[in-house]
């Protein structure tokens, strides 16, 4: 039987790039934040699909790289660009959304997964050595 989650915004998250997401699709982005709050309380039938990926899998963490699009885009999550880092704790059922980005928002040198790994170990230095 599959369990449900409880789901976290990380105060980074929310603080950047999210604020993008909300001034630039406004009520849109409040449907498509909803809509992945509810997607990650069921982590495990979201991995079931192809939107989906466990990029990390260290026994009581997971963390898992999901595509999104914003409500009324008419986009798929795959061409959107949209992305988020979350990391599930299985021991206690919790998932922590750690980055909610466009593949554009990154800067620097480097491909967009060695970026965003770069990000997480700034800013979350309890999953650095998860990375």
């Amino acid at each position: 039987m599959l369990e449900n989650y409880s789901v976290f915004i990380e105060q980074f998250a929310e603080r950047h790039y999210i604020k993008s997401f909300e001034k630039k699709y406004k009520r849109a982005w409040d449907i498509t934040q909803k809509a992945l709050l509810a997607q990650f309380e069921r982590i495990d039938m979201l991995l079931k699909r192809d939107i989906a990926e466990t990029i990390v899998d260290a026994g009581k963490y997971k963390i898992i790289k999901t595509d999104f699009s914003v409500a009324g885009t008419n986009k798929s999550p795959k061409s959107a660009g949209n992305r988020c880092i979350v990391i599930v704790d299985e021991e206690v059922k919790k998932v922590s959304i750690l980055l909610v980005y466009h593949k554009n928002d990154l800067v620097g040198s480097g491909n967009e997964t060695a970026l965003w790994k770069q990000v997480i170990k700034n800013n979350y230095r309890e999953y650095s050595n998860l990375l």
